[in-house]
């Protein structure tokens, strides 16, 4: 944990060796395997997506070809001689090592992984250089996540997430067998993987259990005492500078005078205590309040060539704060400038209420000039507004002294969000519409923006991926889909619980109607504990978790018939003789059929239990 600037991802980099240090010593353990994420880092390669994922799998694939190769020369030698046998010991040392490491598993773990980051079969011959940015730190840390390093060190992983895949990645690293360092903004995230943190403030590192709420109820308390002993300390120096001020020229009282100010000179005294930095202070205050009616979106779609989400369905009414969430590409920013006018509907429009002034923030940053000053982006919008006036706003965002004079093409992604919140603050309106407006601001930043926003006496219509600024600031959500909107009337937890909640009846709908098979429809995003007070998706889990154990039993049966069956190709009266070669051929191949039919089912078992899970 951190502000940014602060010197995580140097500390990482030192770690790593890709820095050096300045002192002391950083020690591991022996042939420690590293896996390192930094910050918004893609994968570059030339390869399709799932011909890289395979590339981890080098060698395996190397040892299945020995294996191969073994069972030819087997297949050719006596049983009895002496070569024989020294070829099989070696096939059996490698056929072991290959089962031990996965070996007839790893093609239903790259699936998997792909699957969890929204990767499905039809886009594995996709080329890599051919993806987004996004996309390509998604398959870099997917690469990751296949290579299992001992230490993994991710750097912001739920940078250009969605929230159904953060899920799923939560869920698949708090099973990781390794050791976990993460630097990450995301604090509902952080709730749920870490248990220990390190906070960087202050030129220091400070060592706290649990995770990050605990941390933070564990640091105030820190604080709060570290608070009143300095008061204390400063009472007690008081009491004696007064002591000696008052009696150090009297005849009769000087030695004690003097006594007191030697205490004063070797008293070793506190530092004031601090947080480490300055905060953004800044309120939202409207100039005029709107009628009770704010916005009405009736049965719109919203896209560019095609349709993304439809039907549409928005009431907002003053000082509601709705959040809206939805998988990447649904189209949530596209609705956004849709109501705002900056793109047309497909079909239907929006209708804003009486007096309502609205404002918008833009994740994309599009409103900043890069060849301006940020003290001129400010001031060329206000230019009745004393330069004194402009420069104490932008203090109050942290844009002080030389900082003023920055161009904005300079600003990092961090300063530029703080500037348009400069913006929007002065322009005082009454309906906030935000898009993402957490990206890029650290956590401190964050809690100020939510105290802002839950001050703030106007309508919020906002965007997010961020679940803990949603519980924070959302007295709704709205879950935008291919299908339209859904409204919750809660915050983010609450939502989740009525996703549970609706499942387990759908699945237990589907139960008494004697459906075996689970619905077509996705799953829905949701957390473990959520499930877990919820009786009816504990008995589909158990389920599921019974039909996945009976497809590995199943396997491991075929996989011994397989064994038998290719050691008893291998015997002389076998392969000497064609028809029973042939026999034990087709059955051989019948064997390989069912076990890939058996690693199809397990695999789609696998995925729907972690879902549930």
């Amino acid at each position: 944990m951190g502000r940014n600037g602060a010197g995580k991802s140097t500390l990482v980099k030192m770690i790593i060796g890709q820095q050096p240090i300045d002192g002391g010593q950083i020690t591991t353990k022996k042939n420690l395997t590293i896996g390192y994420l930094a910050q918004d880092t893609g994968l570059n390669s030339d390869k399709e997506i799932y011909e890289e994922m395979a590339s981890v799998f080098a060698g395996l694939k190397k040892q299945e070809h020995q294996i191969h190769e073994l069972e030819m020369q087997m297949s050719t030698l006596d049983p009895n001689s002496e070569t024989f046998q020294q070829i099989s010991a070696t096939y059996d040392h490698i056929r072991a090592d290959f089962e031990q490491h996965n070996g007839y598993g790893y093609d239903a773990e790259i699936r998997g992984v792909l699957h969890g980051f929204g990767f499905d079969k039809d886009q594995y011959a996709k080329p890599i250089n051919e993806l987004s940015g996004g996309q390509k730190t998604q398959l870099a840390l997917a690469k990751l996540l296949l290579e299992k390093p001992e230490l993994l060190i991710l750097d912001e992983p739920t940078n250009h997430l969605d929230v159904e895949t953060i899920t799923w990645l939560e869920g698949y690293i708090q099973n990781y067998s390794g050791a976990l360092l993460i630097i990450s903004h995301d604090r509902y995230f952080l709730d749920r993987i870490v248990n220990e943190v390190y906070e960087l403030a202050n030129g220091t590192l400070r060592h706290y259990t649990g995770n990050y709420t605990q941390y933070t109820q564990k640091r105030d308390q820190e604080l709060s005492l570290r608070w009143k002993a300095y008061e204390k300390q400063q009472a007690e120096i008081a009491k004696l500078q007064t002591f000696v001020d008052k009696n150090i020229v009297r005849a009769s009282t000087t030695k004690q005078a003097q006594a007191r100010r030697k205490q004063l000179e070797k008293m070793n005294r506190l530092e004031k205590p601090t947080t480490g930095g300055k905060n953004v202070r800044f309120r939202f205050v409207p100039k005029s309040k709107s009628g009770n009616n704010v916005l009405k979106v009736s049965d719109a779609a919203v896209g560019y060539t095609k349709v993304l989400s439809e039907p549409i369905n928005l009431d907002v009414k003053r000082n509601q704060a709705i959040a809206i969430v939805g998988p990447n590409g649904v189209g949530k920013s596209t609705l956004l400038k849709s109501i705002l006018g900056i793109i047309p509907f497909l079909k239907g429009t929006a209708q804003f209420g009486t007096g309502v002034d609205t404002g918008y923030y833009d994740q994309e940053q599009a409103s900043l000039h890069a060849s301006k000053t940020v003290l001129n982006e400010v001031w060329d919008d206000h230019p009745t507004t004393p330069e004194g006036d402009i420069r104490s706003i932008l203090g109050s965002f942290l844009f002080s002294g030389d900082d003023v004079a920055k161009m904005v093409h300079d600003l990092s992604g961090g300063e530029k969000a703080r500037l348009l919140l400069t913006k929007l603050a002065m322009q005082h309106n009454n309906f906030l519409v935000l898009d993402e407006p957490t990206n890029h601001l650290d956590i401190d930043s964050r809690e100020v923006l939510e105290n802002a926003l839950n001050d703030f006496d106007g309508t919020i219509l906002f965007v997010s991926h961020d679940r803990y600024f949603i519980n924070k600031v959302a007295s709704s959500v709205v879950e935008l889909s291919k299908a339209g909107t859904t409204l919750y009337l809660g915050d983010y937890d609450y939502y989740v619980d009525k996703k549970a909640e609706q499942l387990a009846i759908k699945e237990h709908e589907r139960e008494k109607m004697g459906l075996d098979q689970p619905s077509n429809h996705p799953s829905p995003t949701t957390d473990k504990k959520n499930y877990e007070i919820n009786k009816q998706a504990q008995k589909e889990a158990r389920k599921l978790s019974r039909e996945v154990h009976d497809l590995e039993n199943q396997l491991d049966q075929l996989s011994n018939a397989k064994t038998a069956v290719e050691t008893q190709m291998t015997q002389p009266d076998v392969f000497n003789d064609l028809k029973k070669s042939t026999e034990l051929q087709s059955k051989l191949e019948e064997l390989n059929q069912k076990i890939e039919q058996l690693e199809n089912k397990w695999e789609e078992k696998s995925l729907e239990l972690e879902e549930l899970e």
